[in-house]
């Protein structure tokens, strides 16, 4: 939920402040804009939350806490990337298959009840998934209309 309120509250600022500062509305750029702001906040989740984001991957998959913080600088190169008119379309791409990959990982934490802010298993499950999907859905389509489509 905290994103995808960072994401449309920062749309929003960012909108306006190109409208003043360019004479014009500039979404697609505000779009990229605001998508790399939430992608800072949510990455900087994995470095203040890892515990928790690390019970979240499989435990077939080895170190866990390196992949947290591996995807969390990822998110913040990605985040950088966006900001990029030359490279906007290939880290649009990257993005979307980075939240496509990033699904499973959020369909066990709900079947496992995974608490990732506590660390615990004691959290929302499945119920969770009912808001996760559609945002991470959300998410393709805003990043696909902010940097590949247009």
């Amino acid at each position: 939920m905290k994103p995808l309120v960072v994401l449309l509250l920062s749309f929003i600022v960012s909108v306006f402040i190109l409208k003043i500062l360019k004479k014009e509305y500039e979404f697609t750029l505000s779009g990229r804009i605001s998508m790399s702001i939430m992608l800072v906040f949510t990455a900087i989740g994995h470095f203040v939350f890892t515990k928790g984001m690390s019970i979240m991957i499989p435990k077939f998959i080895p170190f866990k806490e390196a992949l947290v913080y591996f995807t969390g600088m990822f998110e913040i190169l990605l985040a950088v990337g966006l900001l990029i008119p030359k490279f906007k379309n290939i880290f649009g791409w990257m993005l979307i298959i980075f939240l496509v990959l990033m699904l499973p990982a959020n369909i066990y934490a709900s079947i496992n009840n995974v608490n990732y802010q506590k660390g615990t298993y004691d959290g929302n499950g499945l119920t969770y998934l009912w808001f996760r999907i559609p945002a991470q859905l959300f998410f393709i389509g805003w990043t696909y209309i902010c940097t590949i489509r247009f």
